[in-house]
């Protein structure tokens, strides 16, 4: 190579590394505007929090539904199929004032994950339990079953408790979305070598198309852990396992290059004003070297990143992997972070100026 291409070379090498750690320690280095209102979800009777999965907001606005798996007192350390052996209602709802108002679900589910509400009110859940977990003759997992508003069971698709991945099958499926127009996204599935795939159902369920599969490249996934749509019908997958978000139409096709800007997406959500909310429980100096847990908040179109709520070293409920991995937004800008580990549904409040 001649001296002056060298030379190019070079400079447009180091643009790029630069560019790039600007990126990173601006999507960090960033004011958090948001207090943590303590003790805010309770359940009834003083009962211990389970581990909460995801939360959504109910369409009021105001509302808040999770998953909060069963609590197990003789072995509190069980994680990945807390449900197995419990009646308890798993699907929650809570008021504005934290108090619960309404729970489902129970005897249903193994390991619920990811959940979601369409505009009717009908509660979505994933079953994501990995086959190793589910005993054997056990007809529950590898499904997502919808509930009325009330805890009716209304449809439930995959085959229970086999894994596959086929038309009508799913492998530990980790979330859902409903778009407005009752087609149904689901993120299948939790592990990285399971099937890696996006699957859109109709609204009556039916299996439409799918698209992904295991690897690393555009349009390929990793540990697909959350998947949501934007204002303008986006579908945002949560790629954890390759550290990015991808972002695709309704038919699977990529519109943008993948942003890694929001560091390890464990939940991703957004609010009436376009901004995207995603919940990085994973960050470390092995998984994603630079980066450290926390919610980063910023805009849903540009992806420019403005706020960041860092989880507190110092807090030994929050080590790695152990703060929010699911994220909501009410229609105050109101954050709730669900934190498996910690077994909390954690509520943080806009400060005003």
């Amino acid at each position: 190579m001649r001296q002056p291409q060298l030379v190019a070379v070079l400079v447009a090498g180091a643009i790029v590394a630069v560019a790039g750690a600007r990126q990173g320690a601006e999507a960090q280095g960033l004011p958090n505007p948001y207090r943590i209102a303590e003790g805010w979800a309770q359940l009834p009777n003083g009962k211990p929090m389970g581990a909460v999965g995801k939360a959504v907001i109910d369409p009021d606005g105001q509302h808040v539904w999770a998953v909060v798996r069963c609590e197990r007192l003789e072995e509190p350390t069980r994680f990945g199929d807390e449900c197995r052996d419990s009646k308890t209602d798993p699907i929650v709802q809570f008021g504005p004032d934290g108090k619960v108002t309404k729970t489902f679900g129970g005897g249903l589910f193994i390991w619920p994950h990811g959940l979601d509400v369409d505009k009717e009110g009908n509660v979505w859940v994933t079953d994501a339990v990995s086959s190793n977990r589910i005993p054997k003759g056990d007809a529950r997992g590898h499904v997502v079953v919808k509930f009325s508003p009330q805890g009716k069971v209304l449809l439930t698709v995959g085959t229970p408790g086999q894994e596959g991945s086929g038309p009508n099958q799913f492998t530990s499926p980790s979330d859902v979305v409903v778009a407005p127009s009752g087609d149904v996204f689901i993120a299948d599935g939790h592990g990285e070598t399971g099937n890696n795939r996006i699957v859109k159902l109709s609204k009556e369920g039916r299996f439409v198309k799918a698209w992904g599969k295991t690897g690393y490249a555009p349009g390929e996934f990793r540990s697909i852990h959350a998947i949501a749509m934007d204002s303008r019908g986006r579908v945002f997958v949560g790629d954890r396992g390759n550290n990015r978000i991808q972002i695709f139409d309704q038919e699977g096709k990529s519109l943008s290059t993948p942003w890694t800007q929001f560091g390890k997406p464990s939940g991703i959500a957004f609010d009436n004003k376009d901004q995207i909310y995603v919940a990085d429980s994973e960050s470390d100096d092995v998984q994603n070297p630079g980066w450290e847990e926390g919610i980063r908040i910023g805009d849903a179109k540009s992806g420019w990143v403005h706020w960041f709520i860092q989880f507190p070293w110092g807090d030994p409920r929050t080590t790695v992997g152990n703060g929010a991995e699911f994220v909501a937004v009410d229609r105050d800008g109101n954050i709730y972070g669900g934190e498996p580990a910690p077994k909390r549904l954690q509520k943080y409040v806009r400060v005003r100026p």
